[in-house]
């Protein structure tokens, strides 16, 4: 199994960079969680649009899904240069209706996740937990065979993403705030949220994402690793998980 870092920004992308996506492989299957905002773009510098076997979605906020549009345009031209045989399937929630529907597309198909059970999607099964933010919004739980690697998504912290959490590979945990601050009420995690949920979960490894565009980044770095014994890195693109 190997994760990519695709995007990191939190709410906008920094010219040449993107918001929220990563890309999951395992042999010939490749899965994209999260398509924000500049994410097409990049994500091509590391696979075709052809390539993709599947999208998740954790919620409907833009710097999650702005690119999830473009996608679809991307692969219709696809399906009619005869590269695309089918539709690609969107998962997301169905707790909001309308931008679910807008999944469905000539070149796209929109499916629901059920957060109560596991969900198959090619070698990998997820699950899903709600987290705590404005707009309804999943934590991922991705496994294959022995492998665990967990994605916060957008939340603030809550005691029931620690079990969720547990023993986990890696986690990689939005790091909206530094310490000092108050990200409840956005939905959002301070450094020192983020190093109680690792050390708590017992994970392997961590990295820091959905990254703010103030401050110094190596503060949250250092924030992080005061609460949590593990290895810690700031999420850029490329940045690569393998098994």
């Amino acid at each position: 199994m190997e994760i990519k870092t695709i995007g990191f920004w939190g709410a906008y992308p920094e010219k040449g960079e993107a918001t929220s996506c990563y890309l999951v492989k395992k042999n010939n299957f490749h899965l994209v969680i999260d398509l924000g905002s500049g994410a097409l773009s990049r994500l091509q510098h590391y696979i075709d649009i052809k390539d993709i076997n599947a999208v998740v979605l954790s919620h409907f906020h833009n710097d999650h899904i702005a690119d999830v549009g473009a996608f679809q345009y991307a692969c219709l031209v696809q399906q009619q240069l005869k590269q695309l045989p089918g539709k690609i399937p969107i998962y997301a929630s169905t707790d909001n209706p309308r931008p679910f529907e807008k999944l469905n597309h000539q070149a796209t198909e929109a499916r629901a996740f059920d957060e109560r059970k596991k969900q198959q999607i090619g070698p990998f099964y997820l699950s899903f937990l709600e987290t705590k933010h404005p707009k309804p919004c999943y934590a991922m739980r991705i496994e294959c065979g022995d492998d665990v690697v967990v994605y916060t998504a957008d939340t603030s912290y809550f005691k029931e993403l620690v079990e969720f959490s547990k023993d986990a590979d890696l986690l990689i945990a939005e790091t909206s705030f530094y310490r000092g601050m108050d990200g409840s009420k956005a939905g959002h995690m301070t450094s020192d949220d983020v190093a109680k949920l690792a050390q708590k979960a017992n994970v392997n490894e961590v990295w820091l994402t959905h990254l703010p565009h103030f401050g110094e980044h190596d503060q949250l770095l250092n924030e992080v690793s005061e609460g949590y014994d593990g290895p810690i890195q700031l999420a850029k693109e490329g940045l690569t998980w393998r098994s």
